[in-house]
């Protein structure tokens, strides 16, 4: 079972392009025979792992790939690692702030996705799609559930996940004057990344590094 997640709207936008192309990610692997499901999360810190862990517990999956939005990217961005800090620049949908808080009270400093990052950055990248490793998920709702469910899964033995940022979309992009990516694309891209890790035990050994 394969398990993609997006977020609702947030920060004014009418829409959030993470859940529409985690909806349609699932429904493309659905298509390939693949058994997936899609679940949007609330964009509120604490809500958003309350349900992502109930998606857990009720789809029990072996892949889960949670995205979310990174307004300014021009590429889908494969995370690499989330930290335990919650710092909000801006107050969440619920209006919750949190200042250098923890994300998981005595937790490890951060988790690396046990996704193959690089394997699937290169299987995106061969689609024509931009994309990238990236070493910041931010200090937003994203991290917060990237690392959570990182801190989840390190009790399932069984499960692997991590997280991917995507762009604005097209339309988002040009209202901002900012890059833009098709949700088709991004749908293919989360849906070729989620293939990969299932498919794919030892990750590729590629420089996906950066220098700041």
């Amino acid at each position: 079972m394969i398990l993609l997640t997006g977020f609702e709207p947030f920060g004014g936008e009418p829409s959030n392009p993470s859940w529409l192309a985690a909806e349609r990610a699932a429904l493309l692997l659905r298509e390939q025979g693949r058994d997936a499901v899609a679940v949007e999360l609330p964009c509120v810190f604490g809500q958003s792992l309350d349900a992502l862990e109930a998606a857990l517990v009720r789809f029990r999956p072996d892949i889960v790939v949670c995205a979310g939005q990174a307004g300014g990217r021009s590429r889908v961005s494969v995370e690499r690692v989330g930290i335990n800090v919650d710092d909000a620049r801006i107050g969440d949908n619920a209006g919750r702030q949190p200042i250098d808080e923890p994300v998981v009270p005595g937790g490890p400093a951060a988790y690396f996705s046990s996704l193959p990052i690089k394997a699937c950055r290169e299987a995106v990248a061969a689609l024509g799609i931009p994309v990238e490793v990236s070493q910041t998920a931010g200090t937003y709702v994203c991290n917060h559930v990237f690392y959570g469910l990182m801190h989840l899964l390190a009790r399932r033995e069984n499960s692997r996940g991590g997280f991917v940022h995507v762009p604005f979309s097209t339309e988002q992009g040009e209202a901002h004057g900012q890059p833009g990516l098709a949700i088709d694309l991004m749908a293919e891209a989360l849906a070729t990344i989620a293939t990969t890790a299932a498919d794919t035990g030892a990750d590729l050994r590629a420089t996906a590094g950066a220098e700041h």
